[in-house]
């Protein structure tokens, strides 16, 4: 497991160089001098053993510290770096364990009596029959021995202390702790790790490499645990500027609300809690708060601001936002804002006039101050009616079915809740009556020809600002021949044939009248007054 591309650190390389000096000196005979030399090299090794102890028990610390200042970020990491400790003593425990039992093979005294023996008072240092065997076994490759169980659980070490680190960081750790080779013997045969480290190694080499596996183990516990603590600040984002933002949900509220606004640190952490301050204004230099304070709860960085709206006009506020830095202290940010206050108001302007008529449509607009048209809505109570948006600029669309009164009510939505603005009444009223025309008049002395170019009676909506067109259902027409009184009855609005014969034998100064006239309009069919016309 792990990367292998990363250059060895000094403490790796020193290590290395230390199991090169032991493996020359195995292929040497062994004299007292070439013990004494293990016996150096071993107390070098617990030396450097017990820094590396120091060096990441002032990592543990780090974490301790940086758990105080943020425990819902470090947390986690924390957590990892506990594993990581509970792995590496694990291991530990049990490579120190078989360090003492094989002293006490070659050496002949009690397992425990061998746990803190210092190796230059055991004076079987030079044998290597019983490790070899307590090592190997009767196998060819040390399979049965304690070496293939101790190569096992190193790996299983390298791979449970590795799967603690996010793996897009795993390439900048190497944790030593090789037992994959190759490895060579002295003729250069190929050898297992169990073979080359173990087979008839003295006793003094054996507890060497030993405590160069501890070694190793503490430098791959250093290692992960000061990648975890780095990961505490590796993911945050780098700002060259932090500033104290205040986010209005509006800026524009209503006498009797409440105004609210999000307060917090520009790149703010979303797991600390901020202290804020609030009052009439800030001091940027001194950071001193004025007029009556307040505290603002401060959750997932951010902080609920919420202040009564008081009177109409504008309201100002400042404050200051602290929070806690990397290195444990508090920095302080000044914020300043302001909101309007207004009173509820709505603007509804009919488009024609003050009067809604049965049948036809009837605009109107409406408008709420600070509110945009998606925030207003309309209802109409009485009248029958029903009202509609018509388009995205205020404009609604009013239909109503019975006389007398109604009332357009508008709402706006204001943040969360919904805000009365205020309601108008309007008269319900039917449509009147269209006036007939015959030939451009309603009554009056008209030429022959050009009555008789007209063709027939047009109804006219005098004076009514809806666009609406009647149509003449029927009517009749009734003039004086020869001392008799004849009608002519027409459907629809047109001069029959018998109607152009009437008048094309009307004389000048005769009277004409187009009677009975019947209209439709839109709530049903209606009568128009008579129409009365002279020849010219």
């Amino acid at each position: 497991m792990g990367a292998t591309n990363c250059p060895e650190t000094p403490r790796q390389r020193m290590i290395s160089m230390m199991y090169l000096v032991l493996t020359a000196l195995l292929a040497l005979n062994v004299s007292k001098e070439i013990l004494d030399s293990f016996l150096i090299v071993n107390e070098s090794l617990i030396v450097t053993n017990e820094n590396f102890t120091k060096k990441v028990e002032g990592t543990y610390a780090q974490f301790e510290k940086q758990l105080l200042i943020n425990k819902a970020k470090v947390l986690p990491y924390y957590e990892k770096a506990q594993q990581a400790k509970k792995l590496t003593k694990e291991l530990i425990e049990y490579v120190e364990n078989c360090k003492a039992e094989v002293i006490a093979k070659e050496s002949g005294m009690p397992v425990e009596q061998c746990r803190s023996i210092d190796l230059r008072e055991v004076s079987a240092r030079d044998k290597y029959d019983e490790g070899t065997h307590y090592f190997i076994g009767d196998s060819q490759d040390g399979s049965g021995g304690k070496s293939r169980e101790l190569k096992e659980k190193i790996d299983a070490y390298k791979t449970a202390i590795l799967n603690l680190v996010d793996p897009k960081y795993r390439s900048m750790l190497k944790l030593g702790l090789d037992t994959k080779g190759p490895y060579k013997d002295s003729d250069g045969k190929q050898q297992n790790w169990e073979m080359h480290n173990f087979y008839h190694s003295i006793l003094a080499a054996n507890v060497v490499i030993l405590n160069k596996l501890i070694g190793e183990a503490k430098n791959a516990e250093f290692d992960v645990v000061n990648q975890l603590l780095s990961n505490v600040s590796l993911e945050d984002f780098k700002f060259d500027k932090v500033g104290a933002k205040v986010v209005a949900k509006s800026n524009y509220v209503l006498t009797g609300e409440t105004f609210e606004a999000d307060i917090f640190v520009a790149a703010y952490d979303t797991k600390q809690t901020p202290e804020i301050i609030v009052g009439s204004g800030v001091d940027s230099n001194t950071l001193v708060v004025s007029g009556e304070q307040m505290k603002v709860e401060g959750v997932g960085g951010v902080g609920k601001l919420k202040l009564p709206a008081g009177g109409p006009g504008v309201k100002q506020f400042g404050g200051v936002i602290k929070i806690t830095g990397a290195d444990g202290t508090a920095k302080a940010y000044p914020f300043s804002s302001e909101y309007v206050v207004g009173t509820p108001s709505a603007t509804i302007s009919p488009t024609k006039m003050n009067v809604f008529y049965i049948g036809v449509d009837n605009p109107v607009s409406i408008s709420v101050p600070g509110a945009s048209n998606e925030q207003v809505t309309a209802t109409i109570t009485g009248g029958g009616g029903t009202i509609s948006k018509v388009t995205g600029n205020g404009t609604y669309n009013v239909k109503v079915t019975t006389q007398g009164e109604c009332t357009v009510n508008v709402g706006a939505r204001m943040g969360a809740t919904s805000h009365s603005m205020g309601s108008m009444n309007f008269r319900v009223k039917r449509i009147p009556d269209p006036v007939a025309y015959v030939a451009g008049v309603k009554s009056g002395p008209v030429p022959k020809a050009t009555l008789l170019a007209a063709g027939g009676v047009i109804p006219k909506m005098d004076g009514f600002d809806f666009e609406l067109y009647p149509t003449i259902v029927s009517f009749t027409l009734t003039m004086n021949k020869a001392g008799d009184l004849i009608s002519e009855y027409a459907t629809g609005g047109r001069f029959t044939p018998k109607m152009v014969q009437m008048l094309n034998s009307a004389n000048k100064g005769q009277k004409v009248f187009f009677e009975d006239i019947k209209a439709k309009m839109p709530d049903g069919t209606r009568s128009l007054s008579s129409v009365a016309i002279k020849i010219n």
